[in-house]
């Protein structure tokens, strides 16, 4: 009864795969979980919501006009009680309607105001599994973050033999668990995470800054935190707050500010991750009040190289820097590394769609202190943070 306490919010589409949802049911409420079912009018074609009332011991949500004796919105109160919601089997109508934000009904109308984790396992005929137009909603949907289980191959039901059949109930469940019950693999360690902007005072109301909305290291700070890791967040501005599960975080100004707050915090730390965007420069003189002329001349210094300073201490300590590039990506995280002793850097081209500053996603390739590259191709901030993770724990670029 691992799931206890969990809810799985189900939404059944309408194709002949719709037969196998009643084990993903039967699976889930067997380790514990809630369950509850959302089914298309086509779906109860298939399968008769009875069916899944009973294995799921709840009421099946087929109307958005289904009348209740809970005086609430039940496509938003359904979203919000949802832990994870999978869609299995999605059809291609269905991930259409998902993709374009249509919402016509229970299904698609709580899927827009779910905020949980969401995952589709498409299931269809070959052909319309391999349009174009069907790739093109997967890829969108999977850049909003949610989560595509791949559709195997073999016999469909319409004779054909391809790649359409819906993921078994068993890989499916697998997957949920896997997101219900993160794997602790950083609960022995304390990861001390860099992000946002640093700012420096030219005068009394401007400042010279770089740009940073913190989101790739807050990412990293929640993976951390729900791996298990002891997680200390120094940051500068933010466009997001800090992320729950953050042990200790300590907020700057400057870059040397973050250089204090980072030389205090690393002694005790297994792994460094600079994600901020610290000032390189500050201006060599400072007024308190604010400059009036029509023209303005500041002449810069050098600030101090916070990811350089840790690479001279880092000992056995795991180090991972970023390199915010516009040209000569892999040459330039390359000298990055060098410079810095890091173990691998995090690089991406920042002129790319997609890989800015202030989304939600980012294109980066992993460039290891051995010459090891790796591609990490469009994917959600959250999902890189594993990644990035994930190549921590594995040596990468030892």
């Amino acid at each position: 009864m691992d799931l206890n306490g969990k809810c799985v919010l189900l939404g059944v589409s309408g194709g002949i795969a719709a037969y196998k949802s009643c084990e993903i049911v039967s699976r889930l409420k067997k380790l514990g979980a809630d369950v509850d079912v959302i089914m298309t009018a086509n779906a109860a074609e298939f399968v008769a919501p009875l069916t899944f009332e009973t294995l799921s011991d709840s009421k099946v949500v087929t109307d958005t006009f289904q009348k209740r004796e809970e005086h609430d919105v039940h496509h938003v109160s359904l979203a919000k009680k949802a832990d994870v919601f999978v869609v299995a089997p999605a059809t291609a109508n269905v991930i259409a309607k998902f993709a374009q934000g249509i919402a016509d009904d229970m299904l698609t109308t709580t899927w827009l105001a779910c905020k949980a984790v969401r995952i589709v396992a498409p299931a269809m005929n070959t052909a319309m599994y391999t349009d174009p137009a069907t790739q093109q909603n997967l890829r969108l949907l999977e850049e909003r973050g949610v989560r595509v289980i791949d559709p195997a191959e073999g016999r469909l039901a319409c004779g054909d033999v391809g790649k359409g059949k819906m993921a078994e109930p068993a890989e499916i469940v697998s997957v949920i668990e896997d997101i219900l019950r993160p794997v602790r693999d950083f609960a022995d360690k304390t990861v001390l995470v860099t992000s946002g902007a640093t700012e420096e005072y030219i005068d009394g109301v401007r400042v010279i800054t770089n740009h940073s909305s913190g989101k790739m290291g807050c990412a990293i700070a929640e993976a951390a935190a729900e791996r298990g890791a002891k997680v200390v967040l120094v940051h500068g501005n933010m466009s997001v707050p800090v992320p729950s599960g953050v042990m200790k975080s300590v907020r700057v100004r400057s870059t040397a500010e973050m250089m204090d707050a980072v030389m205090r915090e690393v002694q005790a730390s297994d792994v460094v991750i600079m994600a901020a965007a610290p000032a390189d420069y500050r201006p060599k003189e400072t007024y308190k009040s604010k400059l009036k002329s029509d023209t303005l001349t500041v002449e810069f210094v050098k600030n101090p190289d916070i990811a350089k300073a840790v690479g001279e201490i880092k000992g056995e300590r795991k180090l991972v820097v970023f390199s915010a590039e516009t040209d000569d990506l892999v040459k330039n995280a390359r000298g990055k590394v060098a410079a810095k002793n890091a173990d691998f850097a995090v690089a991406n081209d920042v002129t790319k769609e997609g890989a800015g500053f202030f989304g939600d996603t980012n294109i980066a390739t992993l460039v290891g202190r051995n010459g090891e590259l790796r591609e990490c191709g469009l994917m959600t901030k959250r999902a890189l943070a594993d990644v990035i993770l994930d190549a921590v724990l594995n040596g990468y670029g030892a």
